[in-house]
């Protein structure tokens, strides 16, 4: 033990010797002198040590708390008399330090583009919640109970009849529910589905749906809108179409494709050489959707479009990886 209070000595009469500065000098009393401090803890041992070796041992202690005390009053005496001048001072000639500007999430920039480009068109913004049931997630949006997005291999349930909404047209009927005709709202949020996690799919993303109902709305209105809508996002050169599709709330159903502006329609891997891309579903409210609302089909029409705030921001800055989206690597983000 005699070994470990000269180590303990010389150790402490070296890191003193060390010190710049009083933060310096108040970690070295810290690991030394404080109650916790090495010096201490050898005062605890001694209850382990035989009677007969206490007395030398003890006198040994107390003379090394005793050098190392006094070592550490005439370095701090020494730190608080010097000269401001040699002290450590900021060195003006080294080179700044960057200060790094925080900026917006590549998905928050490309949301608040569309919904930008909407509400100049009229339409108004609704929320509601991430966590539905199944009425407003399937029933009321015409799904039958046999379709295969209700399956549990699609779906996260958390219990029989209440979920993790899928998509945001629950927030659809809410505001049918709610609001009489016209109705002209865009919905963002959230939307989960139990999907493997690949570079093409994630089990968290972000939609866009947009809903208008009034008296004797068209489909000409719905393509003059998305039209005018992806022109204004991706450029005015844009070129467009529409291919029939089917989605159980509208009928009939459509998803639009934009020429590739990588490639300007030639082909290329990110649009698979076909020169189009896919950025969004739409059609004609189905009418049986109007009847869960009490919405008279009979004087109402309207549109409903959908898409993929992810797969937006894909195509207009050229990520090929939907996992960068979420993975907070400050080196992807730094680039937005």
């Amino acid at each position: 033990m005699l070994d470990r209070i000269e180590r303990i000595r010389l150790s402490a009469l070296e890191a003193l010797g060390a010190v710049k500065n009083l933060q310096e000098l108040e970690n070295v009393r810290v690991r030394f002198l404080a109650r916790k401090g090495e010096i201490a803890e050898q005062f605890d041992r001694l209850k382990d040590v035989p009677p007969e070796e206490r007395p030398p041992l003890g006198k040994a202690l107390n003379e090394l708390r005793t050098s190392v005390q006094s070592a550490f009053e005439q370095k701090k005496a020494g730190l608080e008399n010097a000269n401001p001048r040699e002290q450590a001072s900021i060195d003006f000639t080294l080179p700044g330090h960057k200060q790094w500007m925080g900026s917006k999430h590549p998905i928050t920039q490309t949301l608040d583009e569309i919904k930008r480009i909407f509400t100049r068109m009229g339409f108004t913004v609704a929320t509601g919640p991430e966590i539905e049931d199944d009425y407003h997630n399937f029933e009321a949006l015409n799904f039958p109970p046999d379709h295969p997005a209700r399956d549990m291999q699609d779906t996260f349930f958390i219990s029989d009849k209440i979920l993790l909404r899928t998509h945001t047209s629950p927030v659809q009927i809410r505001v049918m529910e709610q609001q009489k005709p016209p109705v002209r709202v865009i919905v963002p949020g959230r939307c989960y589905r139990n999907e493997a996690i690949s570079a093409r799919s994630y089990c968290l993303f972000h939609q866009v749906e947009g809903l208008y109902v009034d008296v004797g709305v068209t489909f000409s209105e719905l393509k003059g809108t998305l039209v005018a809508f992806a022109k204004q996002l991706y450029g005015a050169d844009t070129r467009y179409r529409f291919r029939p599709s089917y989605f159980p709330f509208t009928e009939p159903s459509a998803e639009m494709d934009i020429s590739c502006f990588i490639c300007a329609g030639k082909g290329c891997r990110v649009c698979k050489q076909t020169g189009w891309l896919e950025i969004l579903g739409c059609g004609m409210v189905d009418p049986n959707v109007y009847r869960f609302v009490g919405y008279d089909p009979e004087k109402y029409a309207g549109y409903a479009f959908g898409m993929g705030i992810e797969r937006m921001a894909m195509l207009r800055y050229g990520i090929d990886d939907i996992r960068m989206f979420f993975d907070n690597d400050i080196r992807f983000l730094k680039q937005f």
